[in-house]
């Protein structure tokens, strides 16, 4: 003590003190409305001494039958030649209570922050979820990790004579920003149900649906099925976990006919009157292709026509009278093949193959929604164009970034968005669409009671991996709109992927998006087009200056 009294004062001050990390707290993450939809809860974890253990075959022997863990598991932990070794983390309170009655010596405790999310599965793919070291893995909680991890701090731990450990105070630790964001809880609850629906009834392998507000790119709702439970995330398969409504593109059939509609509209090619004979119900092009229609027409198709009911044949001709060069050009103008933009991760571009890359039948292919993939996100991003007068817009679902004391430091400002097409155009085709909705249109499913609804039907083959042709079993059917039409409020996109015994868009989507539709409006207090009296209330609203 006289000669090297620095040396052991040091090793005598490791033997009895140190430092253990503590997570910091989670900011919470809420909907628009401020309801909690990730919180953070006061938990205990447990932990062993080894010194401290006196039988470690007895001591394994309890610690295995209070923490769920093996035997085997349990007697390495406590024969560790450590001084400190976590048994079990984050531990339920009954738990808890229970392994601190037993009295086993050696035992310990710690307090720690556990992430809870209070509704379970409902808007699982949106929020996402972290490990048990609150290390971002999935979601909102992956995307915005800087914001709401906060500062991890350390607690002082000394040990008494006998090499028993207590805590001492909590240094550093600072809590994490919150999130609220533009989901509404209430819109959640109808999309996930109308998708265990049309999954329950069609026996689909998956299925998504969003609400957007189209003027905003705000995301009120956005759900797929298989989901899982945020609380339980191992308990799933990874598969369950995906957000399939922005990382799974898809051939989108008949909603991609939007793409040479508006062009052909915006490039004066066509006019709502020009005729197309389609009465041969096929049409062959360069290539050797034949593009057949679903149901043969017996007269000739105006161009309005040719979109409500649907007429591959008549596309095509549009598409021919656009031209290669034109169509890539408004392709890439609605969004296809690249990012939408949203703040969440995963997100797939989709596809859309440069021009040098296309084959002599690519243009026919793609007037009619192949050789193209995109996401149901991306497929309601162009819509919503159309229905806020011809502006893409990015989607978005966080508004607000709060600090711990409520302070807004961040609000969502969107920048001005590119025109896709004039205002003319985009009011022409609102209307075609919604001709599509009625007596004789293929989507006269989605039909909302008092208010008129503008959208497409969409029906496309998958390709069948084992023979790597178009499959003609496997299907997707989908219904992509905006209601009350003459003043968008929102738009709604329906996919349903491998429906058993029906396929077409119009009767495995489209009566999704009706219930979905007709619940929002009503959730919204969005009062009925049949009620206005005045014509002016009719006028188109929204918009950007």
């Amino acid at each position: 003590m006289l000669f090297n009294h620095e040396n052991l004062a040091r090793r005598a001050e490791q033997q009895y003190q140190g430092e253990r990390d503590m997570l910091a707290k989670r900011g919470g993450i809420f909907d628009r409305k401020g309801r909690a939809l990730a919180v953070n809860l006061d938990v205990e974890s447990v932990y062993v001494n080894p010194r401290e253990v006196e039988s470690p075959p007895s001591a394994a022997k309890a610690l295995a039958k209070l923490t769920g863990t093996t035997y085997s598991a349990a007697l390495k932990t406590v024969s560790s030649d450590k001084n400190f070794v976590w048994a079990k983390r984050k531990l339920d309170p009954a738990m808890a209570e229970d392994i601190k009655g037993r009295g086993v010596k050696g035992l310990g405790f710690l307090n720690e922050v556990k992430r809870y999310y209070p509704k379970g599965a409902l808007a699982s793919h949106i929020i996402g979820f972290v490990g048990i070291d609150n290390q971002p893995l999935e979601g909102l909680e992956l995307q915005y990790d800087s914001a709401l991890h906060g500062r991890h701090g350390k607690v002082r731990v000394k040990r008494d004579a006998s090499g028993r450990m207590l805590s001492e105070g909590l240094d550093f630790q600072t809590g994490g920003k919150s999130l609220r964001l533009t989901i509404d809880e209430g819109l959640q609850y109808i999309v996930e149900e109308a998708l265990e629906e049309a999954m329950d009834k069609w026996q689909a392998s998956s299925a998504s649906a969003i609400i957007m507000i189209p003027h905003t790119g705000e995301i009120l709702a956005m759900g797929n099925r298989p989901t899982y439970d945020l609380n339980d995330p191992i308990g799933y398969r990874v598969s369950s976990r995906r957000n399939r409504a922005l990382t799974d593109p898809y051939e989108p059939g008949s909603t991609f006919k939007i793409v040479a509609a508006s062009a052909a509209l915006e490039e004066g090619v066509v006019e709502t009157d020009t005729e197309f004979d389609c009465r041969a119900g096929f049409i062959e092009v360069a290539g050797g292709m034949v593009v057949r229609d679903a149901h043969r027409n017996e007269e000739v198709l105006t161009f309005s026509d040719v979109i409500k009911k649907s007429s591959n044949v008549g596309t095509v001709m549009i598409g021919q009278l656009l031209g290669k060069k034109k169509y890539y050009e408004y392709a890439r103008r609605f969004g296809f093949g690249t990012k939408t933009g949203i703040d969440l991760p995963g997100e797939s571009p989709g596809r859309l193959r440069p021009l040098k890359k296309w084959s002599d039948t690519s243009l026919a292919a793609l007037s009619i929604g192949y050789e193209v993939s995109a996401t149901p996100l991306q497929l309601l991003v162009a819509y919503s164009t159309i229905a806020n007068g011809g502006y893409r817009v990015t989607p978005h679902v966080v508004s607000e970034i709060l600090s711990p004391e409520g302070e807004v430091l961040y609000r969502f400002t969107p920048e001005k968005p590119e025109r896709v097409l004039s205002e003319e155009t985009a009011e022409i085709l609102s209307e075609i669409l919604i001709s599509v909705t009625n007596e004789g249109g293929t989507g006269r499913g989605a039909s909302v009671e008092g208010n008129r609804v503008a959208g497409k039907t969409g029906t496309t083959r998958l390709i069948d991996p084992e023979t790597g042709a178009y499959s003609t079993k496997k299907y997707v059917g989908s219904f992509v709109g905006f209601v009350p039409a003459d003043r968008p409020r929102v738009a709604v996109i329906v996919v349903v992927r491998e429906p058993k015994e029906k396929f077409y868009g119009g009767l495995v989507a489209a009566p999704f998006f009706r219930d979905i539709a007709d619940k929002t409006l009503a959730y919204l207090n969005i009062p009925r087009e049949d009620t206005f009296k005045d014509n002016m209330l009719l006028v188109r609203t929204g918009g950007f200056n």
